[in-house]
């Protein structure tokens, strides 16, 4: 089983895009899901995190601007960013947690904000 992003793409500055972080396979269930974002010569940074009880977590620049939220009958991971600005650009990257301990990272997908 992988975890598959899709969604990514180029938008101009103040746009918006979704994000899908899919599994190819049959999981357990999610305990935590995660969004990473690495720009270029940059640290992975966490965008949002969201918890098997629901329960979100967002760092400060994307807290108003990015929304994570799950599908527990897909076992499927969203991130919606909105009003996107060009230090966004960056690879976005799905982590999830299951429930039976697997750590699954996914492959990521471009993001790329024009000014």
């Amino acid at each position: 089983v992988e975890f598959v992003e899709s969604g990514g793409g180029l938008v101009q500055t103040g746009g918006s895009l979704s994000l899908t972080c899919a599994p190819t396979g049959s999981i357990s269930g999610i305990q935590i899901a995660q969004w990473y974002r690495q720009a270029p010569g940059k640290e992975r940074d966490l965008v949002a995190e969201i918890t098997a009880d629901g329960t979100v977590n967002y760092p400060a620049f994307s807290k108003g601007r990015f929304t994570i939220s799950e599908d527990n009958d897909k076992n499927q991971v969203y991130l919606k960013m909105d009003s996107l600005k060009p230090e966004d650009t960056a690879v976005y990257v799905c982590r999830v947690k299951t429930t039976w301990g697997r750590d699954y990272w996914g492959q990521g997908t471009q993001v790329t904000v024009s000014s």
